[in-house]
Parts: structure tokens; sequence; C-alpha cells
């Protein structure tokens, strides 16, 4: 997973084997904000399926298990946990391949032929890179490695083909971004007012 370094490299290498053990696998980790940081964990089934907030709520008490163990974050913390979505991130090379024909936004760290922004069809991998087409019928070769942020698209053929690999109709929010689904809000053991409690959707 690109962009990874420090303390969420660290997270991530921590939780990643217990996700794996419950048939999850983490698709981003980011550690925002300083006086409370919140950890938010974006998972998905490892068969390529959406999490349920079933899932969101099991995902969300092993991996607050693991950090109250390790204590990577001095202080309290919050825990966000959620389903990387229809119009999902991607993060590492088989999302690319898995979702080639699909429209993806993407930003580099470092210009390509003198742009950092893309639009345009994904085209699978290659050596190490994602391919788009773009509207002119170019290719642009992106390098995991130098990807800020990529971005599928929400269309209707992403939709269908997201519910047939589901088996269920996901219904994204009216800005058309799949829905976060905050499950615990954990405080370190041991602080004041600290503890876990479920949230429900905003």
């Amino acid at each position: 997973m690109p962009h990874l370094g420090g303390l969420e490299a660290r997270i991530a290498g921590r939780i990643a084997p217990t996700l794996a053990d419950l048939g999850f696998e983490l698709v981003r980790l980011s550690v925002l904000g300083r006086e409370t940081p919140t950890v938010q964990v974006m998972a998905d089934r490892a068969d390529g399926t959406l999490i349920s907030v079933e899932d969101c709520e099991q995902i969300s008490h092993a991996v607050g298990a693991v950090l109250d163990v390790d204590d990577p974050i001095p202080g309290a913390w919050m825990l966000e946990v959620s389903s990387a979505g229809i119009d999902r991130p991607l993060t590492r090379l088989k999302d690319w391949d898995r979702f080639s024909g699909h429209l993806v936004k993407a930003e580099v760290d470092v210009p390509i032929d003198g742009r950092r922004r893309f639009t345009g069809v994904v085209m699978g991998t290659r050596d190490g890179a994602g391919l788009i087409r773009l509207d002119d019928g170019a290719e642009a070769v992106l390098p995991l490695a130098d990807i800020r942020k990529a971005r599928l698209v929400l269309t209707d053929a992403l939709i269908e083909a997201s519910a047939a690999l589901s088996g269920v109709k996901q219904d994204p929010a009216e800005d058309g971004e799949e829905r976060r689904v905050p499950k615990l809000n954990a405080g370190k053991p041991g602080k004041k007012g600290s503890g876990k409690k479920a949230l429900g959707k905003n």
C-alpha cells in the first residue's frame, strides 16, 4: 500500500494479519488529527465483496484489541472502520486489475508528461504501474508508488458490477460518496473517560 510510513505503517503491519485471519483485507489506513487521533481503517472481504455493518463491528473489536495491546498511539484515540464502498480507492495493483474497464480519477506526486491529474478508463497494470486510457486514446502509466490518490468514478456500469459481485444492490449516498460506517470509538485503556462504544450511521 503506497504512502504509508511511520505510525501508519506500524499500525497497518500489526492489524493486517488479524484482518486476514477474519477473512478481510486492509484497503487503506490513515491516522488523522493530533490531540485525539482517529485511526481510519478501510477494508474489504478477502473475496472482494463489500463488507457489511456487522463486518465493520467485528473488525472494530478485533482491531481495537490489537491496538490496545500494541498501544502505538499515546493518549486517547478513536477508531473508524468502513467499507471501501462502490466508488472505492484503488490502493493496490490487484485493485487496478480487478476494476479494469471502469472510470477512474487519479493524482500523482511526480508529474507525468507535465501533469498530475488523470481521468480515464482503468486498463489494468504493467510492471508495478496502473494503466489508464485517456479520453484522447493515449495511455497513461502511473507507478503505484507515485500515486497520491486514485478513486473509481461512480457510474451505472460500476454499480451494476458491484451489485453482481456482492449479490446485493448497493445504494450510494446522494453526493455520490459511499457513506462510511464508523463502528467503534475507542479511547486508550486506562485513560480517564475512555472506553469503547458503538456508533451508528450519522
